[in-house]
């Protein structure tokens, strides 16, 4: 099942003060990229963020689940937090912060 624009434009719309961010379809579903780093995967109309060290430390409990098979454990995060702008807005930019910057092509 693929993912709706509208969630993706939902979710770019309350992470929007953590910098430039965007998503781009990837397999059918959208990578979620903040400050050229890809954050987060939206599979199934599910929130999939990278995990990291400040991410877990935020979140508390943290959930875990696969965005698509193969993957490793991402951050699940649960659809009733995404209302909640200041708190996915923070996470998101903790994530960011800790990511590598990504790879220049060739």
């Amino acid at each position: 099942m693929a993912s709706k624009q509208s969630t993706v434009d939902f979710i770019l719309e309350q992470i929007s003060n953590s910098g430039v961010v965007r998503a781009k379809k990837m397999f059918g579903e959208y990578g979620v990229y903040c400050n050229d780093k890809i954050v987060a995967f939206v599979c199934d109309d599910q929130l999939f963020l990278k995990p990291t060290q400040g991410g877990r430390a935020f979140i508390g409990d943290v959930v875990e689940g696969y965005p698509y098979p193969g993957a490793k454990p991402y951050f699940l995060i649960s659809g009733e937090m995404w209302d909640d702008h200041e708190w996915l807005t923070t996470l998101v930019t903790l994530s960011a912060e800790e990511l590598p910057p990504p790879k220049k092509k060739k």
